[in-house]
C-alpha cells in the first residue's frame, strides 16, 4: 500500500462523527438525565464531532447545542410532560420529527435516551441502517414500579416488562450510568455482556468548582435568600417529588429541630414545591428551611456552593444519582440512604444510613454538624475522587471509541 493511501485511511478512520440524539423528553430542563445528555453532547462537540438532538417542543434552548423540536400539540400546546396518555402523542410527535431529522442530517450513529428513545431510534437504525446506542439510565419497568404507576403483581407489569425487555435487545451496544444497572440488564433481561459499556454519569469539576466561590458571594447569595448566619446549611438539588426522599428532609429537619441542632435545609428543585411548602409548615420547620424553587442549572453551582452537608435520600434501587457527581465536585460531605448506586460514586466516603431509616439519617447529619474538619477533610477527598474517577473527557473518548467501533 501507498504512503498516501495509509494516510488517506488514517484520516478516514479519524474524521468528525455525526450522532443523531433521540431525547423524549423536553431538553433542558435542570434535572436528573438532562445534565447527562447535556455534558455527553457538550463534549461531544468538543471533540470535534457533530451532534443533533430531537426532542420534545417545550424545553430550553442551550448555547451551542443543536437542538431540533416537535411541534406542540395541537389540543394541549401548554402541557408540561408528566406521566398521562398526552405522552404517547408526544412520542409519535417524535418519532416523525426523528424520522425527518434523520433524512436531513444523515447521522453514523442514533444515540436514543430513556427506553423511547431506543425504541424510535431501533426502528430508524434499521431503516437506515446505522448502528443503536442505548443509553440506559435505569429500568422503565423498575421506575414506574418505584413511582407507584405499576403493582409488581399486575397484567400491565408483565406487558410492560416484555416491551422493556424487546427494547433492550433492539441496540447494538447500550451505555449504562453504573454496575448496578449493567448487572440489572445481564441477570433480569438475559443480555450479554459484550453489548453493556458502562458510562457512570460525570462530574464537571470546572463548573462545580468550590475556589469559584468567595465567602463574599456566598454572603451575598445566603442574605439574599433570607438564610441566617450562624446556621450550618444542608443542601439538596433535584426534584421535588415523594420518591426523590423530600419528606424524608422535612422530617430530619424536625428531629434536628426538636434536638436543639442550629442549621437550616436548603431545598432547591421543582416541582411541588408549595405542597412540600405546606408539609414544612404543617411539621413546624418552614423557619428552618429555604425551598428556592427552580434552579437553573448555570447558577446551580454557586447554590449549591453554600451548602456544609449535601444530601442524597433517594431510595429508588434502580435509578441514577447523577446529583452525587455535583456535590462531590464542590468538595462537599454526603449523607446518603446506603444503595448500590451511592456507593458505586461515594465509595467509602459517603456517610450512609439504611435506606428509608430517616432517624439513621437524620442522626448522620447531626453527627457531621459537629465535626467540620471532618466535614472538610471528606469533602476534599470526594473532589479528588470525582477529579480522577468522573471525568467527562475520559467519558467522551470512551463513547467516541465505542461509535467508531460500530461505524467500521
Amino acid at each position: 500500500m501507498k504512503k498516501s493511501d495509509v494516510r488517506a485511511k488514517a484520516v478516514a478512520v479519524e474524521r468528525p462523527l455525526r450522532i443523531l440524539m433521540i431525547a423524549p423528553t423536553s431538553f433542558f430542563s435542570d434535572y436528573g438525565g438532562h445534565i447527562r445528555i447535556l455534558e455527553e453532547t457538550y463534549t461531544l462537540q468538543e471533540m470535534g464531532h457533530q451532534v443533533a438532538i430531537v426532542t420534545y417542543y417545550k424545553g430550553s434552548d442551550m448555547p451551542g447545542l443543536d437542538i431540533r423540536r416537535t411541534a406542540p400539540l395541537p389540543w394541549r400546546p401548554d402541557y408540561e410532560v408528566g406521566s398521562s396518555r398526552h405522552k404517547i402523542a408526544f412520542d409519535v410527535y417524535l418519532a416523525w420529527q426523528s424520522l425527518v431529522e434523520a433524512v436531513r442530517f444523515k447521522p453514523d450513529v442514533i444515540h436514543g435516551h430513556m427506553h423511547e428513545g431506543a425504541l424510535i431510534g431501533g426502528v430508524l437504525a434499521r431503516l437506515l441502517r446505522r448502528p443503536l446506542v442505548f443509553d440506559f439510565q435505569g429500568s422503565m419497568t423498575a421506575e414506574m414500579t418505584d413511582h407507584n404507576f405499576l403493582r409488581k403483581d399486575g397484567r400491565l407489569y408483565r406487558l410492560a416488562f416484555r416491551l422493556e425487555k424487546f427494547i433492550n435487545h433492539l441496540p447494538q451496544a447500550i451505555l449504562t450510568s453504573s454496575i448496578k444497572a449493567t448487572r440489572l440488564l445481564q441477570d433480569e433481561f438475559k443480555l450479554p455482556a459484550d453489548k453493556l459499556v458502562p458510562l457512570p454519569d460525570c462530574a464537571n469539576p470546572d463548573r462545580f468548582n468550590p475556589e469559584k466561590f468567595t465567602p463574599d458571594m456566598k454572603q451575598a447569595l445566603r442574605q439574599q435568600l433570607g438564610i441566617p448566619d450562624d446556621r450550618p446549611i444542608v443542601a439538596y438539588l433535584g426534584l421535588l417529588t415523594d420518591y426523590q426522599g423530600v419528606p424524608h428532609l422535612i422530617e430530619a429537619a424536625q428531629r434536628l429541630k426538636q434536638a436543639g441542632e442550629n442549621c437550616h435545609f436548603l431545598i432547591m428543585g421543582y416541582p411541588n414545591v408549595a405542597h412540600y411548602k405546606r408539609v414544612a409548615e404543617q411539621a413546624g420547620v418552614l423557619d428552618c428551611i429555604t425551598f428556592t424553587g427552580k434552579v437553573q442549572y448555570q447558577h446551580a453551582p454557586a447554590y449549591l456552593a453554600l451548602g456544609d452537608i449535601a444530601v442524597a435520600p433517594k431510595m429508588s434501587a434502580s435509578e441514577g444519582s447523577g446529583k452525587l457527581l455535583n456535590y462531590m465536585a464542590l468538595a462537599q460531605p454526603v449523607v446518603a440512604y446506603d444503595s448500590a448506586v451511592h456507593r458505586e460514586y461515594l465509595a467509602d466516603l459517603g456517610v450512609y444510613a439504611p435506606s428509608g431509616d430517616v432517624a439513621a439519617f437524620t442522626e448522620a447529619i447531626a453527627t457531621l454538624l459537629h465535626q467540620p474538619d471532618h466535614r472538610r477533610e471528606l469533602g476534599q477527598q470526594l473532589r479528588q475522587r470525582a477529579l480522577q474517577t468522573y471525568s467527562w473527557q475520559k467519558a467522551g473518548e470512551h463513547i467516541v471509541s465505542l461509535y467508531r467501533k460500530l461505524t467500521k
